[in-house]
């Protein structure tokens, strides 16, 4: 039997920098907090516990050496635990298995890619329909076009990896919004191992079951807006 680590918890590597682990912490805190689910039913008061456990634990350096000399060296000194740990499941179920917070990241770190990115490439478009003249001097303005190519294309690289992650993972990207990754993330942390493309097909049946027409036709808008703008981020970098 073996119980998922810190590392799964957060779905964040096992060299994962502070400022990684803090990021995924406070991004599923916003999600399982259980007053952000309340209005839905769904106690996520257990797995919110065993988050800020994660948390203790690897962002405190000395904590997270005794913590991985454990998990690495089998070292028999117990650790001790102050809050509920994750449901045990059979070793030959979870050892190769990938926690679905992992997909749920890379979900969101493309999303926050492509917000930055799409700040940067109205720029750019803006600064290309203005006269040369409101540009100051053309050796700046060609150098300020040339970083922000730069940058946009590092985002595009960025982007790529976590794309191909998804993809890996078979989520359909019709799913890759919010309310979609969201709504799994909850429910798949309510018993970890959950097949996670099993919960995105019960999602879609309750989409179509429980929203109406105008919700439908605003949830297919945002996605399609998304995928749009995800497209221009490709094709912009290898345009530029």
């Amino acid at each position: 039997m073996k119980s998922r680590t810190y590392y799964e918890i957060l779905g964040v590597s096992r060299d994962a920098s502070i400022e990684e682990i803090t990021i995924a912490k406070n991004a599923l805190a916003k999600v399982y907090h259980p007053d952000a689910n309340a209005h839905k039913d769904i106690d996520t008061t257990a797995f919110m516990q065993e988050i800020l456990e994660a948390y203790q634990t690897l962002s405190d350096p000395e904590k997270r050496k005794g913590y991985d000399d454990v998990q690495l060296f089998g070292n028999p000194e117990p650790v001790e635990r102050v809050f509920k740990t994750f449901k045990l499941e059979p070793e030959e179920k979870t050892a190769e298995s990938v926690s679905f917070v992992t997909y749920w990241n890379a979900y969101s770190s493309l999303n926050e890619i492509l917000e930055k990115s799409l700040q940067l490439m109205n720029r750019e478009e803006k600064k290309k329909s203005m006269p040369k003249r409101l540009l100051g001097k053309l050796g700046r303005a060609e150098h300020e076009n040339t970083y922000r190519n730069r940058q946009i294309a590092k985002m595009a690289r960025e982007a790529v990896q976590y794309i191909t992650l998804l993809k890996m993972a078979e989520i359909p990207m019709e799913f890759w919004n919010d309310e979609a990754m969201n709504w799994v993330l909850v429910r798949w942390g309510q018993k970890p191992g959950n097949d996670y493309i099993a919960l995105f097909n019960r999602y879609r049946v309750q989409v179509e079951q429980m929203k109406s027409a105008s919700e439908k036709k605003k949830l297919h808008s945002k996605n399609r807006q998304f995928h749009h703008d995800l497209k221009k981020l490709l094709s912009y970098a290898l345009e530029g």
